[in-house]
Order: C-alpha cells, then sequence, then structure tokens
C-alpha cells in the first residue's frame, strides 16, 4: 500500500541560503496538489521564518537534502514549537 502525505515539503539547504518546495493539497480540484518553491536565506530570523512558513502551510512531512553540516540549524529551528512523533 502506498502512503500519501498530502502536505509535505522538501528543503534543498545549502551554505547560504535553503530551497523550499511545499506540496498541498489544490483548492482549485479535488484529487491534485499544488507546488510553492521559495528561497530562505540561512539567519536565524529565515530559518525561524521557514518554520513559521510550514507550520502556516501544516506541512507534516519534511524530507532534507544539504551538503555538509549546512542542516544542523535549520533541524534546530524547524523543532522548536513543532510536535515530534
Amino acid at each position: 500500500m502506498d502512503v500519501l502525505h498530502e502536505r509535505c515539503a522538501g528543503l534543498d539547504i545549502s551554505k547560504k541560503d535553503a530551497k523550499a518546495c511545499v506540496r498541498t493539497p489544490s483548492t482549485k480540484r479535488r484529487g491534485t496538489f499544488t507546488a510553492q518553491t521559495t528561497t530562505w536565506g540561512s539567519t536565524t530570523n529565515a530559518v525561524l521564518a521557514l518554520r513559521d512558513h510550514l507550520l502556516a502551510a501544516e506541512v507534516t512531512l519534511v524530507v532534507i537534502e544539504a551538503t555538509s553540516d549546512y542542516w544542523k540549524p535549520y533541524v534546530r529551528h524547524e523543532a522548536l514549537g513543532v510536535e515530534r512523533g
């Protein structure tokens, strides 16, 4: 059985920024989805704004691809105020 996450995001993290693609159900046509790609900075305020963006979109699953250890600040800040299962 396939698992479908209706509200998910993918992050591509580099030294200078993070690209986020959020996939959510379409409001125009039932059974379809929309994807929105945005770029976020690497400062603490930008990472916290990304977290708020993901929470506002009601994202339930995030996958991360990162170069080196640049993912660490994102994971630390993403966890703030987010319930983990």
